[in-house]
């Protein structure tokens, strides 16, 4: 057993106070050589480290697509499945970049995605864990490296022998006196050196901190996921909203025909004031409906470039559109074996279960000895011209024998962490299956949708042409032209809306598969 540092340091400084003469050296005993009392806190303490009960480093934020059924009542409209990409922080936030503005002009989608994964405020959040979690697993691991340092002091000390119960007649020698000193020490350790030789608790510590640091960069992996959804859903918002512009500036040019045409013919006398009344009417409408249409352009703009992190009050142009493109072929088995093998927040849930179980292992390991060295190597004397060259090398085992239940409460959290943990992951497995599947059920309806309301798109052009020659040759009023216009801006709205939903189904597709931002373009794309 090694001998206690004290009573060490004691025999150095008897070893140099050979100017104190014999009976300072019996002094000297008596004080610092008496029997020392039992140093509590001996055992060592080592703990195993608790992890968070939860293993999903993403619960604080999501991006989803929330649909649903939408129909505005007129015979002609079809049932759309309609989306709207939600997001909320820190996916919805992002740190603006002045130095990449000149990626957004004109901003592509493969542009748009370098932005968002750079500036998004989640990425950011999620590598500052990365981080964290390093750094964990630094001090983890400094446990079981040698601690080396050095150290230097003197000491100037006068004793009072009576505060310490010392006196004369107790010890014997005539003429004592009252106080000792003052007396010099010089004590300089070149080098210092304490080093953990076992000790499980702190090897299980280290590799819970390693499986954390695995978890924290698949999170991070997988974040990026979440912040391609988010930037290429606000995207395809936007590209969606500009096609609603368009096709409503073509209605307002139609409106404001029959409208014009209308007032000629009732100068003419040909029809009544209430058909140019109808027509206005109609013209007036579409006009707000187009105002309406820019402005929710310029918001999905804005929300676009809080994702992707352009500086404040930017302009942005979007470079690319989107058109239907039917799905290359791709079954649900094949997305789901890909998507079982690539999903990162799949692999970060193994890790968190590796490292509950590693931190569930420490915890026992608390039941087990430990073993330790410590050394040293310096010179000490009176002063540092007679110094001599010293060295002490103890080792320490220590066995815990009862400590209060301490150990069995800290085995407990950590078996309750990684029955949790575990759960999490056989919830990961159904949260992948259904992801792929609805992503499927989606795209199938989207398409469905695309077909049914291009056809409508088609008729609904052709039935407005015919209600126009039927007006212009006086055969019907201005009631089946306005009746036939708001066909054609239902039919091009949804045609909008389903081309919308089968482009964001692919993207959800590519998310649930994983590694989204090398797949997705490819699948808006077709291929």
């Amino acid at each position: 057993m090694e001998e206690p540092a004290a009573r060490l340091d004691a025999r150095r400084r008897y070893r140099n106070c050979d100017v104190l003469g014999f009976g300072g050296k019996l002094l000297f005993v008596l004080i610092f050589g008496m029997p020392l009392p039992a140093q509590t806190n001996s055992v060592s303490t080592t703990q195993a480290n608790q992890l968070p009960f939860s293993g999903r480093a993403n619960a604080s934020g999501s991006v989803s697509a929330t649909q649903s059924i939408t129909n505005t009542g007129t015979g002609n409209s079809v049932n759309i499945i309609g989306s709207t990409v939600n997001l909320t922080s820190p996916y919805n936030g992002s740190v603006p970049d002045a130095s990449n503005i000149n990626l957004a002009l004109p901003l592509t989608l493969d542009n748009a995605l370098k932005l968002g994964v750079r500036n998004n405020l989640a990425q950011i959040s999620q590598n500052n864990s990365v981080v964290e979690a390093r750094g964990q697993r630094l001090v983890a691991r400094s446990a079981l490296m040698p601690n080396v340092g050095s150290s230097i002091g003197e000491t100037l000390a006068k004793i009072d022998l009576a505060a310490q119960g010392l006196k004369s007649s107790a010890l014997g020698i005539p003429g004592l006196p009252n106080t000792l000193g003052p007396f010099n020490f010089f004590d300089a350790r070149a080098v210092r050196v304490s080093q953990s030789v076992l000790d499980l608790v702190r090897i299980g510590n280290l590799r819970s901190a390693t499986q954390n640091l695995n978890a924290a960069r698949a999170a991070a992996m997988d974040a990026r996921d979440l912040i391609v959804f988010a930037v290429v859903g606000s995207y395809l918002q936007v590209t969606a909203a500009q096609a609603r512009v368009v096709a409503t500036r073509a209605q307002v040019e139609s409106s404001r025909s029959v409208y014009q045409q209308a007032s000629d013919r009732m100068k003419a006398g040909l029809n009544a004031r209430i058909d140019v009344t109808r027509s206005q009417v109609q013209y007036q409408t579409d006009v707000q409906r187009l105002r309406a249409e820019q402005a929710d352009v310029e918001k999905q703009k804005l929300d676009l470039s809080r994702v992707i992190g352009l500086p404040y009050g930017s302009d942005i142009a979007i470079a690319e559109d989107f058109p239907y493109k039917a799905l290359a072929d791709l079954s649900v088995e094949e997305a789901l074996k890909r998507a079982n093998e690539t999903r990162a927040d799949l692999r970060s849930a193994r890790a968190a279960v590796q490292a509950a179980d590693s931190a569930l292992r420490a915890a026992r390991a608390e039941y087990l000895p430990t073993l330790s060295m410590a050394g040293d190597y310096g010179a000490e004397g009176l002063n540092p011209a007679q110094g001599h060259a010293t060295y002490t090398v103890g080792g320490t085992i220590s066995v815990p024998i009862f400590q209060g239940g301490r150990v069995q409460g800290d085995v407990e959290q950590a078996l309750a962490t990684l029955n949790q943990r575990k759960a999490e992951l056989q919830d990961t497995f159904g949260v992948i299956d259904r992801d792929v599947r609805v992503a499927f059920i989606d795209l199938n309806a989207a398409a469905d949708q695309v077909l049914v309301a291009e056809s409508n798109v088609s008729l609904s052009k052709d039935i407005l042409r015919q209600a126009r020659d039927r007006f212009v040759q006086g055969i019907a009023d201005t009631v089946e032209v306005v009746q036939a216009q708001q066909t054609v801006a239902q039919a091009d709205n949804d045609y909008i809306n389903a081309v919308f939903e089968h482009n964001l189904a692919k993207v959800a597709l590519s998310r649930a598969m994983g590694q989204a931002e090398s797949t997705v373009q490819n699948l808006l794309r077709g291929k």
